[in-house]
């Protein structure tokens, strides 16, 4: 059934003009047709551009003009968002040439219905024609300078990944999987869907994470794999109705995306369900590096983040690259086939991240045990992660530059009991401005995604800096 669906996708998506290795745009929340569109963008020879849903406008518009997305697939009205006014007003698309709402049933059958055009050997040979070096889909992440970079993952690479994080996580093909993790996301996209159909497990799909809901799914549904964000866990073990609920279906829980709490950990143990594992991946690793098994100890799984999966090279370098021994603090770096083939379109950005021997620079600071088990233990760059999403301060700082009041502004994580880390922007006034914080909290959630949004602000004379003038951001996060 999925088949047939994704081939009527699959024909819309070239009868809308999209040639091989073009890119097509899916801005949604999870959800049925999302799967359908972005396979059948994929088995039309397309490049899957996934898109944030709390992207405002300009953001979205920047990510499509940047990706040059010739078809779009947008849930209009999803939170309230008025996504095709935001794009309209953002205006500069000019390589889009159809954009189809998934959430208006009328036009979604149009667009399916225009594939008829296309005869099925046409279809037949287009998808025969893709092959497992072509690129699957690009992922933007943001990086030191604020902007988006969209790397580049190719079909057998997904597959492998996908396929090595199931085995990992001992996914099977009678198990249900609640999909809370976001689609546009590397963990609900390629540890989520593509997952699922390697192992041919089911899929429900949950359109954003609200603990009640999952909740009653989990009962109603007989989840028994429940991988997310150390905050999806923390909302359901601190939820005052958890004992309400029948989560005894639940066998697996998978945790990532931020350095997890050991307590956390310990707390799912005992509270949730029986198997816990932690894991280690990054967009430009198709999400997939390290992650632990079963098989592990409880001591292993809450205070790691397992090792490298087969296939995969783990080291923790020195700034020269020199490679540390267990225990030696250092950068994770990773080789293997499941590292990107590049950023889209920015070979110095492509160049910064992967050295001449192909080892990937993560930015993350760790250091693995005699066993080779992994234990990340801060960032070599200021990025913190709100929730499972990963916020780059330079992007936030560049924002408060351009309030009228502000001089200067630096933003930093903090920790933060339900959300793991939330933002905190410390900003120096302009001359005679009076900042008012609320205000300019109101600022920044007007122009960007709501995990973006600083849940603080605080007003200081000046920025502490060191001898070499660069802001020192230590001290800030530790004030």
């Amino acid at each position: 059934q999925l088949r047939e669906e994704v081939r009527r996708a699959a024909a819309a998506t070239i009868a809308s003009g999209v040639g091989p290795g073009e890119r097509v745009a899916v801005w949604a929340p999870n959800g049925h047709r999302w799967v359908v569109a972005a396979l059948g963008a994929l088995a039309a020879g397309a490049v899957l551009v996934p898109v944030n849903t709390r992207y405002k406008g300009e953001e979205a518009a920047w990510l499509l003009e940047r990706s040059g997305a010739r078809l779009l697939l947008v849930a209009n009205g999803f939170l309230g968002h008025d996504y095709l006014a935001m794009l309209d007003r953002a205006g500069r698309l000019p390589a889009l040439r159809r954009t189809v709402v998934l959430t208006d049933d009328e036009n979604w059958n149009e667009f399916l219905e225009s594939g008829e055009a296309v005869p099925a050997g046409v279809l037949d040979a287009r998808t025969a024609a893709v092959g497992p070096d072509d690129i699957s889909d690009m992922l933007f992440t943001s990086g030191t300078t604020g902007r988006p970079k969209g790397a580049l993952t190719a079909h057998a690479q997904n597959v492998r990944a996908a396929g090595a994080w199931s085995s990992r996580a001992g996914l099977r093909p009678e198990d249900r999987y609640l999909v809370v993790n976001p689609l546009f996301h590397t963990f609900g996209w390629k540890a989520g869907v593509i997952a699922c159909l390697t192992r041919g497990a089911t899929m429900v799909l949950q359109q954003v994470f609200d603990a009640d809901e999952t909740l009653r799914l989990v009962g109603r549904e007989r989840i028994t794999v429940l991988p997310g964000p150390p905050t999806v866990y923390t909302s359901l073990l601190d939820h005052p109705d958890r004992a309400a609920h029948d989560l005894s279906s639940l066998r697996v829980a998978v945790t990532g995306a931020a350095v997890v709490p050991v307590a956390l950990v310990e707390r799912m143990q005992a509270e949730l369900c029986p198997e816990v594992l932690t894991a280690y991946g990054l967009t430009e690793s198709c999400g997939m590096v390290s992650m632990c098994t079963a098989e592990d100890s409880p001591e292993t799984i809450a205070r790691t983040a397992g090792r490298a999966v087969d296939g995969i090279e783990l080291a923790v370098a020195d700034p020269s690259g020199r490679h540390l021994g267990p225990g030696e603090p250092g950068e994770i770096v990773v080789r293997g086939y499941n590292v990107m083939r590049g950023y889209h379109d920015d070979p110095a950005a492509t160049a910064e991240a992967l050295d001449a021997d192909g080892w990937l620079h993560t930015g993350d600071v760790g250091h693995l045990d005699e066993q080779g088990n992994l234990t990340i233990t801060d960032r070599l760059k200021d990025m913190f992660v709100v929730g499972g999403f990963n916020v780059y301060p330079a992007e936030v700082e560049q924002l408060l530059a351009r309030h009228p009041g502000i001089s200067e502004a630096a933003v930093v994580g903090v920790p933060d009991a339900r959300m793991g880390e939330v933002g905190r922007a410390y900003v120096t006034p302009r001359p005679g401005a009076d900042v008012d914080p609320d205000e300019v909290v109101a600022f920044v959630r007007a122009r960007l995604a709501n995990f973006k949004v600083p849940r603080e602000v605080v007003v200081l004379d000046r920025l502490p800096r060191n001898a070499a003038g660069k802001v020192v951001k230590n001290g800030l996060r530790t004030a």
